[in-house]
């Protein structure tokens, strides 16, 4: 007796159709899981054969063969019981083949016959309605989650019994449904608020800058200047995020398993600030079976480093693939996988080691050589793939004192918005959606400067020796103040302006 139920297994953060075959024998009592099985799936027999006893159904004691199609591709995590479960059934005659072509399966079983969370349940739904199925049968803990697919059913289920009758047309169980435009309403608002910054109107600038173009930005100040506290607030300042970034910062937070059960998407851009001590793979991603980093969890949101001298230099080395490329692709010996990772980096740092100020011989002990070594944990590339470089002096005590608010987030982000609706009608047809991500092709196109422009850049570019690629950044970020001005041409002030942002690359420093 055979019998074919259809799961799947995630790759990344994609899933891929598979194909569950129970072959029930003659032959002493036997049961064997073929076609590259990890141990979770291996050990499925036991919590299946526990499963069914306690479910009120006959485990066959006959030779079992269980073979998970395609062979060649690794299966992982115990999301094959529930499927493997209804395969033994289906080949006893239990369970009907009617409804079990039309429906993808996907569980984790506990031994009294309850069906468990699993992650990647949204990729699984997206795989699943690319190939046309009418539904998939998956825990009632991720039906919210699978729901925000559109066009396909998602039937949630906690017991066995449940998924057995529902398959056999004795029971009606109703699609899971959200309402998306709430969803999305709900998360709106953030809790942190420009308006409460005291002072530095000058980074608060540069943030506008940065958040209108998506640029990498790094601030410089001593401690208790508010360098965290305005990095906390810039994702309120950010565009909302459309459907399709939320699917896709979604699929990674489920793909990990740390999705919260009562959300169904990700509406918020994430805000990620990993402490330095972590290492390479915390930070990007791998592991014997690659798992994405902090990156991939700040796609299409906020990666905060702060203190980013006292990270350790080979991990902000393999930052660079991801911020040029928006993706990390992990390479192993059985498999390479690819996850996204386009994110907004916005560093912070002390002036020098000992947190004062050089331009304050009183606050700073520090001397030229020992400065330049603090700065030099940071090196030239990474500078270079960071736009913005903005200083974040002590506040004064006549900004701390004023009881006055200052400009909104509401009011900064209608400014932002404004600016990345010109980049998205700029880009429009292409894969590019914010000046920070323009080709060397797109910026000879968009970021011509008139006269004076010219002028300044060679002056500039001479005298404080800037790479190419620093270059190219100045040219990005003239690109975005033009854009919040609203004028067409980048003109000598434009320029003027993202130069002051450029501090930490210049020669001698």
């Amino acid at each position: 007796m055979l019998a074919k139920v259809v799961s799947s297994s995630l790759v990344g953060i994609d899933a891929i159709l598979v194909d569950v075959e129970v072959d029930i024998a003659q032959g002493l009592p036997q049961f064997a899981t073929v076609g590259l099985p990890d141990g979770a799936v291996k050990e499925s027999k036991d919590r299946v054969k526990s499963a069914l006893k306690n479910s009120g159904y006959e485990f066959p004691s006959r030779k079992i063969t269980v073979n998970l199609a395609p062979a060649d591709i690794r299966k992982e995590g115990a999301a094959f019981d529930l499927p493997i479960s209804i395969g033994i059934l289906a080949a006893t005659g239990v369970v009907t083949e009617r409804k079990l072509k039309e429906y993808l399966l996907l569980g984790e079983l506990s031994l009294d016959g309850g069906v468990k969370p699993v992650r990647g349940c949204l990729s699984v739904a997206v795989a699943a309605r690319a190939a046309g199925f009418a539904g998939i049968v998956v825990p009632r803990d991720n039906a919210r989650e699978g729901a925000v697919v559109e066009g396909i059913e998602v039937i949630g289920v906690s017991e066995l019994a449940e998924v057995v009758q529902f398959l056999n047309g004795e029971r009606d169980i109703p699609a899971c449904r959200i309402d998306l435009v709430e969803i999305f309403r709900e998360t709106a608002e953030y809790g942190d608020d420009f308006s409460e910054v005291k002072g530095q109107d000058h980074a608060k600038r540069a943030i506008e800058v940065a958040a209108a173009g998506a640029h990498n930005i790094l601030m410089i100040g001593p401690p208790g200047s508010g360098k965290t506290m305005l990095a906390r607030r810039i994702p309120g300042i950010l565009p909302r995020m459309s459907f399709d970034e939320a699917i896709e910062t979604t699929k990674v937070y489920s793909v990990m398993g740390i999705l919260e059960r009562d959300r169904a998407l990700i509406t918020r851009r994430p805000f990620r600030a990993p402490h330095h001590t972590i290492s390479d793979i915390g930070l990007i991603g791998g592991g014997n079976t690659p798992r994405p980093g902090e990156v991939s969890l700040s796609h299409n949101g906020l990666l905060f480093l702060d203190e980013l001298p006292e990270f350790k230099k080979h991990v902000l080395e393999v930052l660079r693939q991801p911020l040029e490329d928006g993706r990390v692709t992990i390479s192993r010996a059985l498999t390479s996988i690819t996850y996204p990772s386009r994110i907004m980096l916005v560093t912070a740092m002390n002036p020098c080691k000992c947190g004062g100020s050089p331009s304050d011989p009183e606050s700073c002990s520090c001397s030229p050589r020992e400065i330049h070594q603090y700065r030099s944990r940071i090196s030239g590339p990474l500078l270079d793939r960071i736009d913005i470089h903005i200083e974040v002096p002590a506040v004064r005590y006549r900004d701390l004192a004023d009881r006055g608010e200052g400009e909104s987030s509401a009011e900064i982000v209608k400014r932002v918005e404004k600016a990345r609706e010109i980049q998205r009608e700029r880009f429009r047809g292409t894969k590019v959606h914010c000046n920070a991500q323009m080709t060397p092709r797109q910026i000879r196109k968009f970021c011509e400067p008139d006269a004076a422009g010219h002028r300044l850049l060679e002056l500039v570019t001479e005298r404080l020796g800037f790479s190419a690629r620093a270059y190219t950044r100045i040219l990005k970020v003239a690109r975005t103040v033009a854009d919040l001005e609203g004028t067409e041409s980048i003109r000598e002030r434009h320029l003027a302006e993202a130069v002051q942002y450029r501090s930490l690359d210049r020669k001698g420093l």
